[in-house]
């Protein structure tokens, strides 16, 4: 069986308790299925999980965390920094080579479907699954009550679920295939402003003036780092955009103070990186896949 990875994110972020549940939930739903990684961010208030699993049981991981967060966390009491609209906001199914890329899109399929009818929650496919390459900020523009009206006006339609309405705690979710991306925020040292943040993201975003391909940017303030401003990033093609040339761009406007980077990138994006600045939670995916390849998994 293909193994494939899945890297939902859930916004929750600030409670330890939940947050523990929920990867309980996804772990344990089938066997198989090994938790990688867990990043948890109070000001964006959003939890990122990487697990690893043959095709199945992958959906049965997403529907049943899914189902869990449910219980647990609503939508309508929801604040952080980071976009969203919904509780589980993005379920990728993510392939590491060509050979995965079919299976993904089936497995993603199936988890789209399950959470629409089993869960009643709206999905929006993003992506490669749609004709049209549907972006995440396409779905998330204006937070769920901007999505609603969009619905209500019938501008925009989920793929699966109900048609006409988001699930009251639930929210909506946004399901894709796709090979892996690298969720990368870097602080800007003082005296730089999240006016500065802003700027910036605008600027090296794909289609700013000075637009890196596959990058999409925004600026954020993280009031638990004394309101330091963030430029956070999801780098789509590390190939054609290395996080070195990332740091250069951002570079030529302010000064980076540190970064992190969210879930397991591979190796390869940070090739060529700068060795001064500091990177928190740096391990590399391949690394991770090798260390648990031999170890037991928690779900038999």
């Amino acid at each position: 069986m293909t193994a494939l990875l899945t890297i939902p994110n859930f916004s929750v972020g600030r409670d330890l308790v939940r947050i523990a549940a929920i990867a309980d939930a996804l772990v344990n739903a089938a066997p198989g299925l090994r938790l990688l990684d867990t990043h948890s961010d109070p000001d964006h208030n959003r939890t990122v999980y990487t697990l690893t699993g043959p095709q199945g049981a992958l959906q049965e991981s997403l529907i049943e965390g899914a189902r869990r967060a449910i219980e647990l966390l609503d939508i309508r009491t929801h604040d952080g920094r980071h976009p969203r609209v919904g509780i589980l906001d993005v379920a990728p199914v993510v392939y590491l080579d060509e050979a995965g890329r079919g299976a993904a899109a089936a497995e993603a399929l199936a988890v789209a479907d399950r959470l629409g009818h089993e869960l009643q929650i709206p999905v929006f496919l993003y992506g490669e699954l749609t004709s049209h390459t549907r972006t995440r900020h396409d779905v998330r523009r204006g937070g769920p009550r901007a999505l609603q009206a969009r619905i209500d006006s019938h501008a925009l339609t989920p793929d699966f679920g109900p048609g006409n309405a988001l699930h009251a705690r639930a929210g909506a979710t946004l399901v894709a295939s796709r090979p892996p991306l690298i969720a990368f925020n870097v602080e800007l040292a003082p005296p730089a402003t999240l006016e500065t943040a802003r700027a910036i993201a605008a600027l090296i975003r794909e289609g700013g003036g000075e637009g890196l391909q596959g990058v999409r940017a925004i600026g954020l303030e993280l009031p638990h780092l004394d309101g330091r401003a963030q430029v956070s990033t999801n780098v789509e093609d590390h190939l054609a955009t290395p996080l070195r040339d990332l740091i250069a761009a951002i570079e030529r406007h302010a000064q980076p103070y540190a970064a992190e980077v969210v879930g397991l990138p591979p190796r390869a994006a940070f090739d060529g990186f700068p060795d001064g600045l500091s990177v928190r939670n740096r391990r590399y995916l391949e690394d991770v896949l090798a260390t648990q390849r031999d170890a037991p998994s928690p779900g038999g």
